[in-house]
Parts: structure tokens; C-alpha cells; sequence
């Protein structure tokens, strides 16, 4: 039996070097959403004239290089959450599409060299196998770090090239044990929400019956960065963001997938919030935000050990007032 994780990672790549493949890979009805300022695409062909061709005419050599590849039926169902979830079966990516990045690309100018765009993708597919519906956060302001430019003048973690597993399992991997760390990730939601406002802690995070490991990685957007452990989480990302938007609420996943030790979860958009403070250079607006957003997790002895983070702050930015690709 075929894996539709496996075939669904093979046809995004052949989908990228080679159009022609679209009718195979995609429903004619097909919709992506994708993050600022490319949007909402609608149809096959429209998907490979808006979406694929500029990728092809921008990155000379496409192709992808997974990091994780994991996908199952979505725990958010029509049923269970109304107007928001999606139900179905889905296949989650972690990837970069490489390349020589020689043209423009929605406003990011070309560096002439070697380029790795990072993306998160949620895609949910039909009985065929085939997608009928996207959704992918592509870091183009990480893009532009790469090419020498700084899109915020402000530096919070430390910016990497996001990393594959320490474990080096994420492509496709054993399925067993999916429930449970899509459990552990949502206990970890459930409490992230409540925190002290003088010290950003929540309950149920850290210590012995934390679902957080001691060595916990987090790997974040441009600007925001990585970070090493819950104490470097909370001061480069966690502080910030929450001085910036104090009553944010977040959890409005349209998906929600475990698949072994690994879990995903999507909301387009996951928070409403307001912004009451500075942030990655802007000064507050105070006005009512949205905020795109992806987490891919990988769980170890029942505690969070990685979390791969995808937001679309070009969108942020945007309802902010600042166009941060140019």
C-alpha cells in the first residue's frame, strides 16, 4: 500500500521541478493559502502561474529538502469544532526549497547565491491521494537575512538555518504513538494560555511533570530566532511577544496531526490579539491583530524536546502598517 506521506513529499517535489506534473499532484479546484503577500491562490492553474512558476523563476535549481514529513487523519473535525476545523487526511511538512536565488520574489531582490527558503505546509488530501487544499508559511523575511538585508533592525534569538531532528527520524516516520504526542502538546496548550504577567510562567510547562524537556529546542522565525531551554524560549520569544500583545488568545487550529513522536498543529489564523507594545521595531498600534501560524513538534519520553515554528509576520506586519519586504 502506498504511503500518501511518502507520495505526497515525492510529487511537491517533482510539482517544483517540473509544472507539467500539477494535474497528477493537484485537484483542479485545488486552493492554497499562502503567507503575505501571496495569499489565497485558487485552482490548479492559477497554483502553478502564481505560486510555482515565480519559486522556479526566482530559485534557479528548485528543489526541496524535507525535514519532516508526517501526516494522519485531523484530531479537529467538523463535528468536533464547527466552522474550524477541517476534518480529512493531511500531510504536514517541515522542508526548505533550495536554490540559486537569481530573481525577484515577491519583493525579496535576488542574491545571486545559494538560498534555503524555509516553509511550513499543512496539505489535506482527497481519496485520490491528490491536495485540494494548502496551507504554507513561507519565512521570506529569513530570505532576506540570507541575502544581507535586515528586515526588522532588531535581533532576538539567534537566527539558524533550521535543523532536522536530533533524532534524524522525521521523514515519513513509524507511525505508533501518534495520539500520544499530539496529548502532550495539547496538555502544553492548554496551560500556555494562563501565564504571570511579571514572569511569563504558566503552569505544567517546566520541572518534573513539565511537558517541556529541560534541553528543549525552539526554532523560530526571522527575527525572532532560536533558542536553547525554556529560559532562553521565555527571554528571546515568550517576553517579548507578550509584552507586545498581552491578551493574546491563540488555539484556533484548523488541524491538529500526530504521526509517532512527532505532532503539527496549524491556525489560519490560530491568535487574535492587540498590540500594546513594541515589537521587532515597531512601535505599538493598538490595533485588533491576527497571526498565521504552524508548530511542528517532536516529543522524547513523553516531554516536548523540538518545536519548529512557522509564522507569517509579513502578514503581521502588514496589518501593522509596515511592509517589511520593502
Amino acid at each position: 500500500m502506498t504511503d500518501p506521506r511518502a507520495a505526497t513529499r515525492l510529487g511537491l517535489d517533482a510539482l517544483l521541478r517540473d509544472p507539467s506534473t500539477a494535474e497528477g499532484m493537484l485537484t483542479a479546484d485545488a486552493v492554497w493559502d499562502v503567507s503575505a503577500p501571496v495569499d489565497r491562490v485558487e485552482g490548479r492553474d492559477a497554483i502553478v502561474a502564481h505560486v510555482v512558476e515565480p519559486l522556479r523563476a526566482a530559485l534557479s535549481g528548485l528543489h526541496r529538502r524535507d525535514l519532516i514529513v508526517m501526516g494522519g487523519p485531523n484530531r479537529r473535525t467538523p463535528e468536533t469544532h464547527p466552522g474550524l476545523g477541517l476534518g480529512g487526511d493531511w500531510v504536514a511538512c517541515v522542508t526548505h526549497y533550495v536554490g540559486n536565488h537569481v530573481g525577484d520574489l515577491w519583493g525579496v531582490a535576488p542574491s545571486g547565491s545559494l538560498a534555503f527558503l524555509r516553509a511550513g505546509e499543512f496539505h489535506m488530501l482527497d481519496d485520490t491521494g491528490r491536495i485540494v487544499l494548502s496551507r504554507i508559511i513561507l519565512d521570506l523575511p529569513d530570505l532576506m537575512l540570507q541575502a544581507g538585508r535586515d528586515p526588522y533592525g532588531v535581533r532576538l534569538g539567534t537566527e539558524v538555518t533550521f535543523p532536522a531532528p536530533a533524532t534524524q527520524d522525521g521523514l515519513c516516520p513509524p507511525s505508533d504513538g501518534g495520539d500520544a504526542s499530539l496529548a502532550v502538546v495539547e496538555r502544553m496548550l492548554g496551560d500556555l494560555h494562563v501565564y504571570d504577567p511579571e514572569t511569563g510562567a504558566s503552569a505544567g510547562q517546566t520541572g518534573a511533570d513539565g511537558t517541556w524537556a529541560d534541553g528543549m529546542m525552539w526554532y523560530g522565525p526571522a527575527g525572532v530566532g532560536s533558542n536553547y531551554t525554556w529560559d532562553g524560549f521565555a527571554k528571546d520569544h515568550r517576553m517579548p511577544f507578550l509584552h507586545a500583545f498581552p491578551d493574546r488568545q491563540g488555539g484556533n487550529h484548523f488541524c491538529r496531526l500526530g504521526d509517532g513522536p512527532y505532532a503539527a498543529i496549524s491556525g489560519w489564523p490560530s491568535m487574535t490579539m492587540t498590540h500594546r507594545g513594541a515589537y521587532l521595531g515597531v512601535p505599538a498600534t493598538d490595533k485588533a491583530l491576527t497571526l498565521r501560524v504552524m508548530d511542528f513538534y517532536r516529543v522524547g519520553g513523553g516531554r516536548i524536546a523540538e518545536n519548529w515554528v512557522l509564522l507569517d509576520y509579513v502578514d503581521l506586519m502588514r496589518q501593522m502598517g509596515r511592509d517589511v519586504l520593502a
